[in-house]
Formats: C-alpha cells, structure tokens, sequence
C-alpha cells in the first residue's frame, strides 16, 4: 500500500484485497490465529490466556494470568442495583433475549466516570506522571494540574464510599504472586499517600489498583482497555435470569405518581374525520 494514498486512491488500492496479520479461516481445513493454528498451537490456552494473546500477540507467565483471572472475578457482582447490570436485568423483565441484555449492560459499562473509561485514565495518569518524576518532575504538582485538568484523579474516591473492598484481597493476592512491587503500583501508592495528606483526603480504588497492576506486568492503555471489556459480565447472568423468571415488568416499575412532571397539563385529544 502507498504510504501517500489518501482518499479514493486509498480505497482503490483496497479494492478486493483483504490481508490481516490476525488470523484467516480457511474453511474445513484450518484456523489461524496471529500466525499460530488455532487448534493444534494453541488448543491448550485456557480462554483468558487466548482473549490476551489476541489483544498482546504476546505471553504471559502463570502468576500474570492467574492475576488477570482474579481482575475479572473480583469484580463480578450479580447486583441488579449497579447500573449496568441493571440494564441485563430489565433486559429479561420484559423477555428480551440474553445476547441483547448482556450486549447492551456491556456497552454501557464503558461509562467514563465510573465504568472502564476511568480505567484507561488511570493507567494513562500513571505512566505519564512516571515519566514526569523520572525527568525530574513534583508528584503533588502533577496530582494538583490533573485536578486543574480533569477535576479529579482517575481511580482514586468512590461515589459510595472512600474505599473499596476489592482492594485488600487483590493486593494479597499480588504479593503471594510476587506482583506487588512493580513501578506503577509504587506510584499508585505514592499517589494516595499525597491525596490522603492533602485536602483532597481520596482513597485509591479499584481501578487504580488493577490499572496499575496491568501497567506493571505490561499491557498498553488500549490493551489494558480490550483486556478489561468483560470485567463486569459474570455478575449480569445472575440478574437476568432471576428477572426472567420473575413476572414480567416486576423489576423496578415505577408509579406514575412518583414522577415529577412540569410538562404540559392534561389535555383532550379529539380525532378528527378524515385525518
């Protein structure tokens, strides 16, 4: 492909071409899966260990993969209260399908303040401060210009509460893993200590924790990212099926009295004929 191609010169020179670095079926005969055959290469992977090594084209160590498994299970909780489970949940209330109820509790978890965009926001502030500090820089001024910047500091406060349960057993596990001295989960704690002494008095959270973590054992911002798009999906099964089996539009139906209405007062409709 010419590096100067733009435009429909650019399409043109993609016309009936497809090459992929990624894999290719070859029907009734093969799969190849980022240059390896997918069931004779690779038919040992567990599935996580295969999601990351589509995302990385690369391996990992055991203690990485059994920390990248516990990411995911530590925050699979079957509320229908949280936001996006809540989504799979009135997916089944009103007998819409499984794949459409978890498809859509999954996009909205990507919600930029509390859900997986605050991770990759994290794990940015984390290597751009690093590097800052390696070059000289104040940790307490780059915490005060992201305040100026963002007017908050990504994984660090809760809505609910200054803290997070999930914490203490990640960390514990990171240390019996030996994966708890990495750079960034330094940083991370530096961070806090600054945020916990000055005015801001905000804990660190689970998004800060994981995201450094996966800056430590490696992956970039948007394969942290891609890593991190499933993290909620085994606590939304439970509420959808619970919902469905509950009768239907029994989940969170609302009063009409409990709405607050400042629109236009009742009014008479009159069909006219003809119309």
């Amino acid at each position: 492909m010419s590096a100067r191609a733009t435009g429909p010169n650019l399409l043109q020179e993609n016309v009936g071409v497809l090459k992929s670095r990624m894999g290719t079926f070859y029907p009734g005969s093969h799969v190849i899966f980022r240059g390896h055959d997918l069931h004779t290469d690779l038919k040992d992977m567990d599935w996580v260990e295969l999601y990351v090594f589509g995302i990385t084209n690369r391996r990992f160590s055991k203690e990485q993969l059994r920390l990248m498994h516990a990411i995911w299970t530590y925050t699979s909780y079957p509320d229908v209260r949280l936001w996006n489970n809540r989504i799979a949940a009135l997916a089944g209330s009103c007998r819409s399908t499984g794949t459409l109820g978890m498809a859509a509790a999954l996009a909205v978890s990507e919600a930029s303040i509390y859900g997986g965009g605050i991770l990759v926001r994290a794990m940015d502030f984390f290597i751009r401060t690093r590097q800052r500090l390696e070059s000289g820089g104040d940790l307490t001024d780059c915490i005060r210009e992201e305040f100026d910047a963002y007017r908050s500091i990504g994984g660090y406060g809760r809505p609910l509460i200054n803290g997070d349960e999930r914490n203490q057993h990640m960390l514990a596990l990171a240390r019996e893993l030996g994966l708890d001295q990495g750079p960034h989960l330094c940083l991370a704690f530096a961070i806090e200590e600054v945020l916990l002494a000055g005015r801001w008095r905000m804990k660190m959270n689970y998004a800060a924790l994981v995201a450094a973590l996966g800056a430590d054992i490696g992956l970039a911002p948007r394969e942290f990212y891609l890593f991190m798009f499933p993290v909620f999906l085994a606590g939304m099964p439970p509420g959808f099926i619970e919902a469905s089996d509950r009768p239907e539009g029994t989940l969170y139906p609302v009063s009409c009295t409990d709405i607050l209405y400042e629109g236009q007062p009742r009014r008479t409709w009159s069909c006219q004929s003809g119309n």
